[in-house]
């Protein structure tokens, strides 16, 4: 199932830039379609080289390459937008006869114009991402019982690795820092497609440096998956100070559960009503689960708060438009009965470093109880 959705996602990829290459080598005149076939296939070998030998580059190179050939590819999936709006006008021109046939002219201005539009966005979306967000929410449990109050940083979606590297994580953990959290939780995704760069970056001395009186929890999301080597992310993330759940429950401070589901991906998780057995009704419950499947199995479980990511809200438009298809709840936040969901669209991201339409996020709760 997993390999036959791999396989439709590589043909509509590899059809979406077959249409653009045809489209813009026929808007274009005769005299410059050989320079924008070469420059094409250069930045479809920056894209495909990024994707396939990231982690076997030397770093900066990887990091270099991979910028480059993501910024194509975002600029692709806009151009494909805009060949097929300019097809689609073509086509009622067909039958309505309103311009001249062929409309090469329209073509080629529209196409001139939808390149300066997408080079403003990728600037605009670079700034977007490099400038994360502070959300910040003051909740309550149903029946307040301990007069308390828990300040709580939460960052889903990281992403470390070449791309995210060291410098953009100094520069997390700070905004961390900066808001001073009693705990700081982690929803999975904190790494990207391999293990290595977290030791080769020495990344340990920085994940060290997060203070939370409380401590840092964290789960593991698909991505630690995708390495091949979750164990030995989780195994590193200990080491660094961080309490890693792998389908397991923490009481904290003796006043709060933090329960960590291990990620979907892994098909042999524990169901949340065998992980919560025995729990003590009257504790607060905060749910770590990184893809916001089924939120209601949250709230059938007497859950307070459930904190998930995944999604990056589509990371830039129209991917916005999908997740909120795909997810009951593809970002923000959402009451379910007596459960507080919220739903970040994360911190770092996979890929190219653009923001369109959505923002990186850390989350600031103040939760009473």
């Amino acid at each position: 199932m997993r390999y036959g959705f791999f396989i439709f996602a590589f043909l509509m990829f590899f059809g979406m830039l077959s249409y653009v290459l045809f489209r813009g080598w026929q808007a274009l005149p005769v005299n410059n379609r050989t320079l924008f076939l070469q420059v094409f296939s250069g930045l479809f070998a920056f894209l495909m080289t990024g994707m396939l030998f990231e982690h076997v580059l030397p770093q900066v190179l990887a990091k270099n390459i991979t910028f480059v050939g993501y910024s194509f590819l975002i600029a692709a999936v806009y151009l494909f937008i805009s060949f097929l709006f300019v097809d689609i006008i073509r086509l009622t021109n067909y039958y309505v006869h309103f311009a001249p046939a062929g409309m090469q002219q329209f073509r080629l201005w529209a196409m001139g114009g939808s390149l300066v539009v997408i080079a403003i966005a990728l600037l605009a979306g670079n700034y977007q991402f490099n400038h994360p967000n502070i959300v910040k929410l003051n909740l309550s449990v149903e029946h307040p019982r301990m007069n308390k109050e828990l300040k709580i940083v939460a960052a889903s979606d990281i992403h470390l690795g070449n791309s995210i590297d060291i410098n953009m994580l100094r520069k997390y953990v700070k905004l961390i820092n900066a808001e001073k959290p009693d705990i700081v939780l982690l929803m999975g995704d904190i790494t990207d497609r391999s293990a290595s760069p977290l030791t080769e970056q020495n990344m340990k001395s920085v994940l060290e440096t997060i203070h939370a009186p409380l401590g840092v929890y964290a789960i593991r999301g698909n991505h630690e998956y995708y390495s091949g080597k979750a164990d030995e992310i989780s195994g590193y993330l200990k080491s660094s100070g961080i309490h890693v759940l792998i389908d397991s429950v923490c009481l904290v401070n003796n006043s709060f559960y933090i329960i960590g589901r291990d990620d979907r991906t892994n098909v042999n998780r524990k169901s949340l009503d065998k992980l919560t057995e025995g729990l003590d009704p009257n504790i607060p419950k905060i749910l770590l689960d990184h893809q916001p499947y089924n939120l209601e199995i949250a709230e059938q479980n007497g859950m307070d708060l459930q904190l998930s990511g995944h999604t990056h809200n589509g990371q830039f438009f129209p991917g916005n438009l999908l997740t909120g298809m795909m997810f009951e709840k593809g970002h923000g936040y959402l009451k379910k009965g007596k459960t507080h969901y919220y739903i970040s669209s994360g911190l770092g991201l996979w890929g190219p470093h653009y923001r369109i339409g959505t923002q990186s996020e850390l989350v600031e709760i103040v939760l009473k109880y």
